[in-house]
């Protein structure tokens, strides 16, 4: 896990800048006076956190005469799983300024439909159950409370585009609130998105929260957040973490935010990114060992990395999102399996790990694969495609043993690119061309995302030779040539068979005696 085609992703710093000053400006006009564009305020109010249930209210107003479709989505983006946010949706009501109740229809699952008339004003009233304490869903309890926007705001059918507010109500006991939402100007728990796109981007985690000292990266602030963090070392978990996203943003070069937010939303498994922020779970506890923090270490760089691979270098069918089906891709793999490696590679890249470390992540990797009897029936493109019935790691779908990870055999296959683009190329090119060039060409020239082939073109362009080789490990079943790409590097691979446990164990090792060009692209790749 770890994931819209709007203005603020499509624009840089300054631009974004002009462009929610002006939303700001409209959405001002717009409260005003009558316009086509409703007028769109939420709020959220927390009566009885003990209870477990949300009380949410839309004060809308300005609607045109018909049928309006009240929406709730059926999935997040970065949990490519339907959710079906609905069945926690209780106690629906709708009435008008004047307290009149408005009859509601419930046209499916997750669609409400209420009849209007001309600039009407409508008030929805609805709770939301919130018991599952997971990074894809909203949970209340009586210490904290966390929302996924997704299962707690409803969208109009059609206006997806429209601004819209949220104040939060949240109980006095309660201090903090931490989101990658804007703040109102002089309006208290008060925030603005310009669309629905946005307002689902940005998860809110409230309750008597913990801030760790922030750092810059090219004037840029990063923050981390968290709910009840455990006794760690605040400064050297810090320092670590800014090492790992100057080297991320190395690799790109561009940071395309005015701040980022790391949410630790407490115990559990899993982390979701988006455009500005990203919500972890996290609690502190194992980072006073040196493993406990390299995999900390190794999840924060995952998601990190994920705002340029994924929420601005995309799959063409992740964005505009609709909330309503499943939005399938094939580049799955490019997403999630690249950030894998880029994962590897960055906290290499930030001195936190050497290199017998780098090898134990890949040989994590390697064996995984070499021991899933479904890399003989499922290639990348499928295990991305089929991710909504197989499950993130291909282990949920009618029989496990045909399918595959795109975060095992994802990393090794970008591994594989990585090394042939640097062999070609004399090591004077690597992947982090290709990331570059996807970022800069796809996202910020033409503003959209890339099909299959836009993106093997891409690596063959940098590459300056066909790859048709080294895709047939994305499009088919075959077996992938370890020794053959890990030689471009000087390394190679060793297996020895456990019997009893019925698997090969795997191994990375440096070759005795490299050539020149081995010598380069290894020392270049460990960051020598």
């Amino acid at each position: 896990m770890r994931y819209i085609l709007t203005v603020w992703c499509l624009l840089s710093k300054a631009a974004l800048n002009m462009v929610l000053l002006i939303s700001f400006v409209n959405y001002s006009n717009v409260s005003s006076a009558q316009s086509s564009n409703p007028v769109l305020q939420y709020t959220v109010s927390m009566p009885d956190p003990s209870s477990q249930y949300f009380h949410v209210e839309l004060n809308s107003s300005g609607w045109p005469a018909g049928t309006i479709s009240l929406k709730m989505p059926k999935w997040m983006p970065g949990y490519y799983q339907l959710m079906n946010y609905d069945k926690a949706v209780e106690n629906f009501s709708a009435k008008d300024k004047s307290g009149k109740a408005i009859a509601v229809k419930k046209a499916n699952d997750n669609t409400w439909q209420i009849i209007a008339t001309k600039n009407s004003s409508i008030i929805l009233s609805y709770d939301v159950k919130a018991t599952r304490a997971f990074v894809a869903n909203s949970f209340l309890d009586s210490t904290h409370a966390y929302i996924v926007p997704a299962s707690i705001f409803l969208y109009a059918d059609g206006y997806l585009n429209n601004p819209v507010t949220v104040k939060i109500n949240r109980p006095p006991q309660w201090r903090d609130i931490a989101s990658g939402l804007v703040k109102v100007t002089g309006k208290t728990d008060e925030f603005s998105a310009t669309d629905f796109n946005i307002l689902y981007d940005c998860p809110l985690l409230i309750g008597n929260l913990e801030e760790l000292p922030s750092f810059m990266v090219n004037g840029v602030p990063h923050r981390f957040i968290g709910y009840k963090m455990s006794s760690f070392n605040r400064e050297i978990f810090m320092k670590n973490l800014q090492k790992v996203v100057e080297a991320a943003v190395a690799v790109i070069g561009d940071i395309p935010f005015n701040e980022y937010t790391f949410i630790g939303i407490g115990p559990g498994r899993g982390g979701i990114e988006h455009l500005n922020n990203t919500t972890v779970s996290f609690d502190g506890k194992g980072l006073d060992t040196d493993a406990g923090m390299n995999r900390i270490m190794n999840f924060l760089a995952h998601e990190y990395f994920h705002h340029y691979n994924v929420k601005r270098i995309r799959p063409f069918e992740l964005g505009p999102f609709d909330y309503d089906n499943e939005n399938r891709s094939n580049l799955l793999w490019v997403s999630e399996g690249l950030s894998v490696y880029y994962e590897y590679l960055i906290v290499k890249r930030a001195g936190l790990i050497d290199e017998q470390t780098l090898f134990s992540n890949l040989e994590k990797n390697i064996n995984a694969v070499e021991n899933n009897p479904g890399r003989l029936h499922q290639s990348l493109i499928q295990a991305s495609y089929q991710t909504w019935g197989d499950g993130p790691f291909g282990t949920q779908g009618k029989d496990p043993k045909k399918s595959i990870s795109y975060y095992d055999k994802g990393p090794l296959v970008g591994m594989i690119l990585d090394f042939s683009i640097r062999h070609a190329t004399q090591n004077k090119k690597s992947l982090d061309d290709v990331m570059r060039f996807l970022y800069n060409h796809y996202y910020k020239k033409l503003q959209r995302g890339f099909t299959d082939a836009e993106f093997q073109q891409a690596c063959e362009t940098v590459a300056g030779i066909s790859l048709s080789a080294e895709f047939e490990y994305v499009y088919t079943t075959k077996e992938l040539d370890y020794d053959l790409y890990f030689a471009y590097a000087g390394l190679k691979t060793e297996s020895i068979t456990e019997p009893e446990k019925g698997i090969k164990k795997f191994a990375v090792h440096q070759l005795a005696n490299l050539d020149l060009l081995q010598t380069e692209i290894l020392k270049s790749w460990l960051n020598k």
